[in-house]
């Protein structure tokens, strides 16, 4: 009778328990996309950020982002992949070497969660920093447009742009608003493609244009260069948390992490002209100015309370 009567005691304990008495893996560290054009302005190491002479940036309006790559790191020198890898896209070799897969790539807006890890996965530890690779931006820019045929200029129009800031991308379409424009093939980091999206009057003038940042111009911040530097061609992001993240392997609910970009002015060209100003041309007799960065300018994490 003892038996019985303890094992019915269990059964009923059981049936009683709550939420919170699930078991701890049942629990995830999940990350939120925040993009933030007022966040400071940084540079490669970090540091404050000025645009140089002849140059010119703009903050864009973004529509989404896709990252590849996430990486928590216990200390500052930590080296690139030994950390505790999170998450990492799908990558391909069908552009011949190997690529990040942009047809397979997440895609997510300012507030969105896009990815997640049990915290049973997760070893126990304090966790300060984190990396984390943009490989991909859509937003919305302002431009001038001259000598297009019977209309001369347009000043202060929109238009989208896709950008690639991956170590290599491999694509097959892109499509920024409504114009395709076929690849087919892998793109290094800074491919850029723009449409423009001029009044429905001026509609069939709209066009496409598609270049490639040179190569090593593309920011990539990254506060610890000296002790924990990134591969080069790649857009890994490095951000400090702004307080430690413990895992326990006790933890009784989900924990949240933001990470906050910085999109303050992230777009940057040679401002041929001076004015201030992003300039196309409609006939092609004058060469556009040229986009030469459109990295990322900086990364926060924080726990969401």
């Amino acid at each position: 009778m003892k038996r019985l009567f303890f094992l019915s005691t269990l059964t009923l304990f059981a049936l009683s328990c709550s939420d919170k008495d699930l078991p701890v893996n049942e629990h995830e560290l999940v990350f939120e996309l925040k993009l933030d054009p007022a966040q400071e302005r940084l540079d490669n190491f970090g540091q404050p950020s000025v645009i140089p002479a002849n140059h010119a940036a703009q903050t864009p309006v973004f529509r989404e982002m896709g990252i590849h790559y996430l990486e928590l790191l216990p200390e500052s020198n930590t080296p690139f992949g030994t950390g505790k890898v999170i998450y990492q896209s799908p990558e391909t070799n069908a552009g011949g070497n190997k690529a990040i897969d942009f047809e397979q790539l997440e895609l997510s807006k300012s507030g969105d969660q896009f990815a997640k890890v049990k915290l049973s996965d997760l070893p126990p530890g304090t966790y300060k920093w984190i990396r984390a690779s943009v490989a991909y931006q859509s937003y919305d820019i302002k431009f001038n447009i001259s000598d297009l045929p019977s209309i001369g200029a347009l000043s202060q129009q929109t238009g989208v742009v896709n950008s690639f800031l991956g170590y290599n991308t491999y694509i097959k379409n892109i499509q920024p608003r409504s114009k395709m424009l076929t690849v087919n093939g892998n793109r290094l980091q800074g491919f850029w493609v723009f449409e423009s999206d001029l009044p429905p009057q001026y509609a069939p003038f709209n066009k496409v244009f598609f270049g490639q940042a040179p190569n090593g111009a593309t920011t990539v911040v990254n506060p610890l260069f000296q002790s924990s530097p990134i591969p080069a061609g790649s857009c890994v992001v490095t951000g400090q948390l702004v307080e430690p993240l413990v895992i326990t392997g006790e933890e009784l609910e989900d924990i949240v992490l933001v990470l906050s970009f910085s999109t303050n002015k992230s777009l940057e060209w040679v401002d041929e002209n001076d004015n201030n100003e992003l300039d196309f041309y409609g006939t092609g007799n004058t060469p556009n100015e040229r986009i030469v960065d459109m990295g990322i300018r900086g990364l926060k994490c924080s726990i969401k309370k």
